[in-house]
């Protein structure tokens, strides 16, 4: 990690490397960042962790479960409106505690999709 640093702000250069176990290579990255975080390795590294696990748990879910990225919505705001129907309906089907067996949100989605009953019980009808 090197920093560079300025009175309000440090840019900090991160390089990682992961080892991809299906095709068993190792990939290397670097990434920047500015922040108004001070010039402090362990506390950028930790800031740099915490988003990308919120991140890409979000993410994750709203492509694998909702197909997100494979989205074409591009006229005026639809893209942006769409993605918060969708956050919602995440933040739903997480919180689904209706069946005693445990399902993956994506399933929990398709089945709100074919019974009625199932679907009006994620919103307590």
């Amino acid at each position: 990690m090197a920093f560079h640093t300025k009175p309000s702000r440090t840019i900090a250069k991160i390089e990682s490397e992961r080892f991809i176990k299906s095709t068993g290579k190792t990939q290397k990255s670097t990434r920047f960042y500015i922040t108004s975080l001070p010039c402090d390795a362990k506390k950028i590294a930790d800031a740099v962790r915490s988003h990308w696990k919120i991140e890409n748990n979000l993410h994750w879910h709203l492509d694998v479960s909702f197909g997100e990225d494979k989205s074409r919505k591009r006229h005026k705001n639809a893209a942006q409106n769409f993605s918060s129907v969708l956050k919602l309906s995440l933040k739903i089907l997480l919180n689904e505690t209706i069946s005693p067996v445990k399902k993956s949100v994506r399933r929990k989605r398709k089945i709100a999709g074919w019974d009625n009953h199932y679907l009006l019980s994620l919103f307590n009808f």
